[in-house]
């Protein structure tokens, strides 16, 4: 028996039918570029100020401001400063110019805080000055620390029992010492801790008194 013809009647399927119509809606033609999407472009400092003055006025008053020139002090050269210091120092080791010993770093003064806003006013300055008569004296040289402590606490003693008001120390400036004026930082240590209930103010003394080696002690 032969093979059987079939119709095309009997295929409900057809798979490339309209092949070519699908193919060309798809092409793309060569050499051309998908387009690129430019971001915002951002203004420039002329526009952005441009837009931020847009409502400025201009007030035409403050056009032309009047400026007046600096006062301008002459200033003291560091060379002339330094020749005035050392024509003020050669005066004073000729003996011509006397010391002002607040100004050394050796000199010492000291007040009690309950006499510091009283009427006495600048007692220290007074103090050293020589307002005060001194009315004894005490030496302390060739003393060691122990002995001194113990003969300035006798001294206050005898000071205080005598209702004297006005006393001199003489504790020496300790220039040979290693350790500095010992003597010296002992006494001001009595006088501001242990004796500070009896004690109004202590100067250095004037230089006719033994000056930075010697202290005038205030008494109550």
């Amino acid at each position: 028996m032969g093979a059987r013809k079939q119709s095309p009647e009997t295929f409900s399927f057809y798979p490339f039918e309209n092949l070519k119509e699908k193919i060309d809606s798809t092409k793309i033609s060569v050499g051309s570029k998908p387009a690129v999407k430019k971001d915002d472009e951002q203004p420039s400092d002329e526009e952005l100020f441009a837009a931020a003055m847009k409502e400025v006025n201009e007030i035409k008053e403050y056009r032309q401001i009047k400026v007046h020139p600096k006062r301008t002090v002459p200033l003291i050269s560091h060379k002339q400063h330094s020749t005035d210091e050392l024509r003020i120092l050669e005066r004073v080791t000729r003996g011509l110019m006397p010391i002002n010993l607040p100004d050394t770093q050796e000199y010492v003064e000291w007040v009690n805080p309950s006499y510091r806003h009283t009427s006495h006013g600048n007692i220290a300055s007074k103090l050293h000055k020589g307002f005060f008569s001194v009315q004894d004296c005490l030496d302390l040289h060739g003393l060691f620390v122990g002995e001194a402590e113990a003969a300035i606490e006798r001294f206050f003693k005898e000071s205080l029992e005598k209702g004297l008001r006005c006393i001199k120390i003489i504790h020496g400036r300790g220039l040979r010492s290693q350790n500095g004026p010992v003597l010296k930082n002992a006494l001001i240590d009595l006088l501001t801790y242990r004796c500070r209930k009896h004690v109004i103010a202590f100067t250095s003394a004037r230089q006719c008194d033994g000056g930075l080696g010697a202290l005038y002690v205030l008494l109550k």
